[in-house]
């Protein structure tokens, strides 16, 4: 297999360090970012144990010069940057008549401007190469809305377009772009947090989901793996649900 060098976004926990270890699976060696490096030292030491290779990097995504510094640091130590998933965020539970303007810009700058930032930061390795991969992790709420949680569902929503039209614009350069927008996945540092806001018990949640489990972590991995291999190059703008079967419009 060619050498790839990944970034992977809010990889210190959940399913960012679910998805640094399964690209690591697969030969890839993996720059696991988050808002400190020391966070990420037990995925770095989990992909290291199995025998592959991964930095800790640190940095806000939605700032350009701590993104910026980060990704040369990956650069220097691994190599160009093939492989992106853009999957840090932040979540938000405000009623829309409290919103502030200052917590809007918040969750925007983390969820549209961070994933905007960081692939303008490695297009340069990827259009040079002629190959490139970048998945990012929006929220089924894209898809579905939520009640309470308009800025948060919005701003994943402006990812699921966010896709498509850098998947147009990149495709020439040999660059696939698609969008994962997860459902129902628990063991997530978001998910644990705020669990007791959910609106739809679990039971009751199990019963729209055909599998009838919650989803893991490892789940996503999976699909986010075979968007980054050579075998999905057909596959761009596209937004894959990994939700279990549950319907969504």
């Amino acid at each position: 297999m060619t050498y790839r060098v990944a970034i992977v976004t809010g990889a210190a926990a959940g399913i960012g360090a679910a998805c640094s270890k399964r690209l690591a699976q697969d030969g890839i060696a993996v720059g696991v970012l988050d808002l400190d490096a020391a966070r990420c030292a037990d995925t770095v030491q989990a992909i290291k144990d199995a025998g592959g290779t991964a930095i800790a990097l640190g940095a806000d995504v939605s700032n350009r010069e701590q993104a910026a510094a980060a990704v040369a640091k990956c650069r220097d130590a691994l190599g160009p940057i093939s492989i992106l998933v853009n999957n840090a965020g932040v979540t938000d539970f405000t009623p829309f008549e409290d919103l502030t303007d200052e917590r809007w810009d918040m969750v925007y700058a983390v969820n549209v401007r961070g994933p905007m930032i960081m692939s303008q930061l490695v297009l340069k390795d990827m259009k040079e190469a002629a190959w490139g991969r970048i998945v990012n992790i929006s929220s089924s709420s894209a898809q579905t809305g939520a009640i309470n949680m308009i800025c948060y569902s919005s701003s994943k929503g402006a990812i699921v377009t966010m896709t498509r039209s850098m998947a147009q614009e990149f495709g020439p350069y040999g660059i696939t772009v698609n969008n994962i927008p997860p459902g129902s996945v628990m063991g997530t540092i978001m998910s644990e947090a705020n669990r007791e806001r959910f609106q739809i018990p679990t039971e009751v949640l199990l019963q729209t989901i055909p599998v009838r489990r919650m989803g893991e972590p490892g789940d996503i991995a999976n699909a986010c793996a075979w968007l980054c291999h050579e075998a999905s190059g057909y596959v761009t703008g596209q937004t894959i649900g990994v939700n279990g079967g549950r319907v969504v419009t």
